[in-house]
């Protein structure tokens, strides 16, 4: 016996099996997804969800789980958002989600860099010249100044007694200056 779609030729949309459409398994995974996608929307606060492309509708359907004190309320109120995402643009959704949590780590990787250049700066005047090589519009008298004073900063906080606390206002403000030269 052969089947109508083996004879055809264009075996492109079906899958392994002899199948046309996803299995119930795999539709049960992805209505999973969705409500899993639902719940990290239902965290937001009301501006990220505002920044994100959704309907008036799915935007209320959140606003609403978020107010629900209900445990079996808000289960359901939070299923009612996985359905309501099947007609939403869910990949830009997840990308937002994606760079605001990624973003994070991104500017935490920069401020350790920052961190790391400064210290450079204070400890060897060579770190000045090869930052100001890569940075040409440097104001180079300024950056000198703030090196300075964060040098005799730190001399005087290494003569300080046990107990006393030790002053990082031109610690920050080189930080500050470095960050501004780098954004």
């Amino acid at each position: 016996m052969s089947f109508p779609h083996q004879d055809s030729g264009d075996d492109a949309e079906f899958d392994d099996n002899g199948y046309d459409r996803p299995s119930k398994s795999q539709v049960k995974r992805d209505l999973l997804a969705l409500v899993d996608l639902g719940k990290q929307l239902i965290d937001l606060s009301p501006g990220q969800l505002r920044q994100l492309p959704l309907e008036e509708r799915l935007y209320e359907a959140i606003r609403e789980a978020q107010r629900t004190t209900s445990r079996e309320g808000l289960r359901r109120q939070t299923h009612f958002v996985g359905k309501l995402l099947r007609i939403a643009p869910v990949d830009e959704i997840r990308h937002q989600l994606d760079v605001w949590e990624n973003g994070s780590r991104e500017e935490t990787a920069a401020m350790h860099r920052l961190e790391g250049l400064r210290d450079r700066l204070l400890a060897d005047d060579e770190a000045l010249t090869t930052l100001l090589q890569t940075h040409p519009s440097a104001d180079v008298q300024q950056l000198r100044a703030v090196i300075r004073a964060a040098r005799k900063e730190s001399q005087q906080n290494a003569a300080l007694n046990p107990g006393q606390e030790p002053q990082r206002k031109q610690y920050r403000a080189l930080f500050q200056a470095l960050k501004a030269l780098l954004a």
